[in-house]
């Protein structure tokens, strides 16, 4: 199994008029044949079983109908859609039973859920947004539930989980159907919880829709993704949508930032607060946070809502991952697990893919190499200081932005790197159709406004696997470099082609074949 999509849990089926009894149906197509049997639901022509139902939405540029004849090749019994698709689908001759409701991408959603038996009410669940740090949280409170959970199921940007089983992941939220299919295969196979990345995007867009998590966690809301938003307000309502008994039943709000501190007021749905970086009341509380030279990590005393203080040693490097420890740890409490059995789970949580990821921890004659998917100025700025406390040496940066994305970010991240990293490779992430010489002039813009003399700076115009090479090759034994932008990614995107790309193993290829060096 190769992509999530591919997940087959095991249905019974039900009649298409059964299955859109709770929907808002004003309108039927050939409705003499609703009483069909159905065994699943899709809003992909190109991810479908006989006896599906097609969900035909409306998209930015093309109208899901219009794709409607490979669902109906494939054997779709009958399709939902909005008006719109339904004078598509007649115009197109379709014979199966059409119902046409007003919104059809949150019909999807609770369809989808009825069709695998509402799987999400017979597992603990969890949801995870925010701007940074969701990846690394879920794995966090994955780890953390292991305190009453024997086995996990997780849903995120990076892969897939369900027990043993790994399937890579092609986007941070899925959507609704492959989501219940998720949900559905994970209790089936025995998972007792599941943890689920959540993008804002996937709130928006109700991919979410028709499961009510036991508990959902926001991490903190920095600038990002406003080509989509426009501002920050919409941006947060998109997060705060999380926030309502509608998805969840209770709420764990890192109150670090403004925004977190508005949402800790205004959600609908009981909040259970933290402060981890900041001197902000809350019910959790972060202190003492410190290296511990021997192990090189990050410990912090952390004081429950008891006033009982346990000591924690973050099992992911740097200060930021306090706030991503302490979340997870508070989550896994309002569920029902013990707080020091938490921080024991969490304290074993294996390394998360591309997230502050070592790729040489024991390295004595080389530089430590560490890979992280910071793309956002907050983000970058973060890692780097962190980077700056363990070095020995100097802090050495590969960075580039994405294409076709919030462009208004681009500037601020190059501050940033020059004010904090010593040595710059600048480079390209997924330049997708934009053009990466132009990303990389706006970068090197930003850089100059620091630095204007473009000290220890260069443009990488080749590769970015040659800016990998070059910086490892460069750095001293007591330097550290930082890969940032990717993190676990396993692709480049250049002008629609996905090349087979991942900047952990072309590190380690690069420190395999390279000299020891001595310490500067």
């Amino acid at each position: 199994m190769t992509t999530i999509n591919e997940l087959r849990p095991r249905t019974s089926a039900i009649t298409f008029r059964e299955l859109v009894r709770d929907l808002d149906v004003h309108q039927w197509v050939n409705e003499d044949k609703a009483n069909c049997p159905v065994t699943g639901v899709t809003v992909s022509s190109s991810d479908i079983d006989a006896g599906w139902v097609f969900v035909a939405i409306p998209g930015y540029s093309h109208h899901g109908a219009e794709f409607a004849a490979g669902a109906l090749e494939a054997g779709a019994a009958g399709v939902i859609t909005d008006e719109k698709g339904a004078r598509i689908l007649r115009d197109s001759g379709a014979s199966v039973p059409i119902a046409v409701v007003d919104d059809p991408r949150q019909a999807a959603a609770f369809v989808s859920a009825r069709v695998v038996g509402n799987p999400d009410q017979s597992l603990t669940t969890a949801a995870v947004t925010g701007t940074n740090g969701k990846t690394t949280t879920t794995y966090l409170v994955s780890a953390a539930l292991g305190a009453i959970h024997d086995v996990p199921a997780l849903c995120g940007t990076v892969e897939t989980r369900i027990g043993d089983m790994t399937i890579l992941a092609t986007r941070t939220t899925n959507e609704a159907p492959v989501l219940h299919r998720f949900l559905a295969c994970a209790q089936q196979q025995g998972a007792d919880n599941a943890v689920i990345e959540v993008s804002s995007h996937a709130l928006s867009l109700n991919r979410v829709d028709g499961i009510v998590f036991d508990v959902a966690i926001f991490t903190n809301l920095q600038h990002d993704h406003l080509d989509f938003y426009h501002d920050m307000e919409h941006y947060f309502q998109a997060k705060a949508s999380l926030f309502t008994p509608e998805h969840a039943l209770r709420g764990i709000v890192c109150v670090d930032d403004e925004w977190g501190q508005r949402l800790a007021r205004e959600a609908t749905i009981p909040i259970t607060t933290v402060a981890a970086l900041s001197s902000q009341q809350a019910d959790w509380h972060v202190s003492d946070i410190h290296p511990d030279p021997q192990t090189a990590q990050t410990v912090f005393s952390l004081t429950d809502p008891a006033g009982h203080t346990h000591q924690v040693h973050s099992p992911v490097l740097g200060e930021v991952n306090v706030q991503n420890c302490a979340v997870a740890i508070a989550a896994a409490t309002a569920v029902g697990a013990d707080p020091d059995q938490a921080v024991t789970a969490l304290e074993r949580a294996p390394q998360v893919p591309g997230r502050m990821e070592k790729i040489n921890p024991d390295c004595d004659d080389q530089p430590l190499v560490i890979v992280d998917y910071a793309h956002t100025p907050e983000a970058l700025e973060w890692i780097l200081k962190d980077a700056r406390e363990l070095a020995g040496g100097r802090v050495v940066l590969v960075f580039g932005t994405d294409g076709d994305r919030d462009a208004s970010k681009r500037i601020p991240l190059a501050e940033v790197a020059a004010r904090h990293a010593d040595v710059l490779w600048v480079t390209d992430e997924n330049p997708r159709t934009e053009d990466a010489a132009a990303i990389r002039a706006e970068l090197m813009e930003g850089i100059r406004n620091v630095r204007p003399d473009l000290t220890n700076v260069t443009e990488v115009t080749t590769c970015r696997r040659d800016a990998v090479r070059c910086a490892i090759q460069d750095a001293s034994a007591n330097d550290i470099v930082l890969i940032t932008g990717k993190g676990a990614e396993w692709y480049q995107e250049i002008d629609h082609v996905y090349h087979r790309y991942n900047d952990v193993p072309v590190a380690r290829e690069v420190l395999e074949y390279s000299e020891p060096r001595k310490r500067g």
